[in-house]
């Protein structure tokens, strides 16, 4: 047979085995290479991933650690919402509307709560003395009075350079009709309005609208609410504007979604992965109106407001690298509703904004749970470091090749797992995928074990400092093995 013809029969087969990505290029068209200089790069999305020869992307779902916060308190109750957790070195910083009982959005009876934990777990809420509050000032209350922005207020920590010590924390809040007020504080606890005029009001608002530095696009960055339809009509959906100054803010533009099914997304929760800040992760609450699962009866039994049991929802995976695309390499659910139907309520499995670290190989995010219901409360799920998703190759074996791309470092550090009989092994190869001495498959090193951080070595060592700023591809042979991150190091 013609050797184009059988290598065209090949191509074929693999693209229709799933094994080639719709995202390979072809090189002949698109010289240019990626330069990943010395950053984290996860295997979240497409964006490093030219060839996959039977390995996968698989998405890793959090494992439930149980209730950490209970929504107890009179000022609190079924209806808290809208969660935020910061870590400020080595204090956790926990943020969510209080409200007993339902009512408009952006009532006078909605105030924002705080709780403060050391490592992530064990959280109290502190008796602040700010506001009265039923009769006495022993609340862990950090703002009333001031409606409507207790209805979704969302703080951040303000990483960018310089920034003033007064506003160490800056946050928004805030409905349609008020527009999103901008706030400060040095403390996190006591805060301040930047000015009494909305700072910006081209959204719906009517859930939690998320702001942050970005270091990677140098300016402040939020996403908000919108519908798909005119007014409240169609989809809810997301709009990103940008500032400079957190005051002035560009004319909104739509979140695209690619090529995927629209479906609602009532918080979006997008914010800058810790460990990789130039690769936003977005832990988003997708909302199934009408989807009833609990009958009449079963709702009386749980006590769940009789307005909130005819939807559900779930949490999904979406991710960001800047500008106005949000990727959905992963349509199915990354936290499912758990076993009960109090879990299967409107509005509960709403993830809270940030994902901290809480221990040195594990990093972990928070979910609302019994929405509507007495026994609201916040649960703490985790995951290992990085381990979001992950290539993932059977016992069977498999490989997959990068992109050409540039770096900055001396040592490739890996974050795999594998079994007693698994491995990987990294070849490294130029940009029209020949390998480079010294770097071959053949000169490459096992890895095996279980490790946040491992050196790829070869024959000759685990120096690669001679190929930093030369274009390169990286090929890996793979055997019951989880590549979750690299990066290269100094």
């Amino acid at each position: 047979m013609n050797r184009n013809i059988s290598l065209q029969l090949t191509i074929a087969i693999l693209w229709s085995s799933g094994q080639f990505m719709p995202a390979t290029r072809s090189f002949a068209q698109e010289p240019e290479w990626i330069d990943i200089d010395s950053r984290r790069e996860m295997f979240v999305d497409s964006y490093l991933i030219d060839r996959l020869d039977g390995v996968r992307l698989v998405l890793h779902p959090p494992r439930d650690e149980g209730p950490v916060l209970k929504f107890d308190e009179p000022w609190e109750g079924p209806f808290c919402g809208y969660c935020t957790i910061i870590n400020d070195k080595d204090k956790y910083r926990f943020y969510y509307r209080g409200l007993p009982e339902a009512g408009r959005n952006g009532s006078d009876k909605e105030v924002t709560c705080y709780a403060e934990s050391s490592d992530g777990i064990h959280i109290f809420k502190p008796k602040l003395n700010l506001f009265t509050i039923k009769g006495s000032k022993s609340n862990n209350v950090i703002l009333a009075d001031t409606a409507p922005v207790n209805h979704n207020f969302s703080p951040f920590l303000d990483t960018r350079p310089g920034v003033p010590e007064d506003r160490r924390f800056k946050a928004l809040g805030g409905t349609e009709k008020s527009g999103l007020i901008a706030y400060a504080s040095a403390d996190g606890i006591h805060w301040n309005k930047l000015r009494d005029e909305p700072v910006f009001t081209k959204g719906k608002f009517d859930s939690q609208n998320v702001a942050f530095w970005s270091d990677n696009e140098q300016c402040y960055l939020c996403y908000f609410r919108t519908w798909t339809g005119t007014g409240y009509s169609g989809f809810r959906s997301v709009g990103r504007t940008t500032s400079t100054d957190f005051l002035n803010w560009t004319e909104p533009e739509q979140m695209s979604f690619g090529d995927t099914p629209l479906e609602h997304i009532y918080t979006n929760q997008t914010n800058p992965y810790f460990r990789a800040p130039h690769i936003y992760i977005s832990i988003a609450a997708r909302f199934l109106p009408g989807r009833q699962i609990l009958s009449e009866e079963q709702a009386k039994q749980l006590n769940v407001n009789p307005n909130y049991f005819k939807d559900c929802s779930d949490a999904v995976l979406m991710t960001s690298r800047s500008g106005n695309i949000y990727d959905r390499t992963f349509m199915e659910g990354f936290i499912r509703p758990g076993i009960g139907l109090q879990n299967w309520v409107s509005r509960s499995n709403y993830p809270a904004l940030n994902v901290v670290q809480t221990g040195p190989a594990e990093m972990s995010l928070y979910v609302q749970h019994d929405y509507a219901q007495p026994t609201a409360h916040l649960r703490r799920y985790s995951l290992r470091l990085d381990a979001f998703a992950s290539i993932y190759a059977p016992y069977e074996g498999g490989s997959f090749a990068t992109k050409p791309f540039t770096f900055t470092g001396s040592k490739l550090l890996l974050n795999f797992a594998t079994s007693a009989p698994g491995f990987i092994k990294v070849e490294i190869q130029d940009a029209d995928s020949k390998p480079i001495t010294g770097y071959s498959i053949k000169d490459a090193k096992e890895l095996i074990g279980n490790y946040i951080e491992h050196p790829s070595a070869w024959e000759n060592g685990t120096d690669v400092s001679l190929l930093s700023g030369r274009p390169i591809r990286l090929k890996f042979a793979m055997k019951d093995a989880n590549l979750y991150s690299l990066q290269f190091r100094p």
